[in-house]
């Protein structure tokens, strides 16, 4: 199957005006036609592009495959509380067992004992251990984090989130991202 059909077909990776991606995971991309369309708008350069053309009877355009804002967008210093951005932070594995299938998450406070849905009380869980720990605590179960949760910064997801590069990169991609799998923990 061709990448760019299982990708929605010719998408655009987004750079920030100083030519950093504006998110590696999820990858910041764009359709297409929402790059034309900033591109009439004047909100984007075009710094790559692919081999590809939209035509119409009196216009010609390369598809973008890579833009770059015009304006600057500061990044966010503290990321949304979100499952998928506490999967991120554990790595993609359980943080009882360190398995990487069937994540769900667990309070390691039970919330029926009072424990809060917070970056601090959530760890990733494979189902297995979710069910076995139960509505115990930690002590009860016998069952403790690989790491003590932590509300992680942008950079630290980001860190994480170039560990687990997209199937699908385009060529035009490689020199603005920076996948590296011998990070630090």
């Amino acid at each position: 199957m061709n990448a760019h059909v299982s990708q929605g077909g010719w998408p655009v990776l987004v750079l920030n005006a100083d030519f950093r991606p504006l998110s590696y995971y999820p990858l910041s991309l764009w359709s297409w036609q929402d790059a034309i369309k900033a591109v009439f708008l004047d909100r984007v350069n075009i710094v790559a592009h692919y081999e590809k053309a939209v035509r119409s009877p009196t216009f010609e355009m390369q598809l973008p495959s890579v833009v770059s804002l015009k304006s600057f967008v500061k990044p966010t210093t503290h990321p949304a509380f979100t499952r998928f951005n506490v999967f991120l932070r554990d790595r993609f594995h359980c943080q009882y067992c360190g398995s990487p299938d069937d994540l769900t998450f667990d309070h390691i406070v039970p919330r029926s004992k009072g424990g809060q849905t917070t970056w601090e009380n959530v760890v990733a869980a494979c189902s297995p251990c979710n069910l076995r720990k139960g509505n115990m605590s930690p002590h009860q179960a016998k069952m403790f984090p690989r790491q003590t949760p932590y509300a992680p910064t942008v950079h630290q997801l980001h860190r994480n989130g170039r560990m687990f590069p997209p199937n699908y990169l385009h060529d035009s991609w490689l020199d603005y991202l920076y996948w590296d799998t011998e990070l630090d923990p």
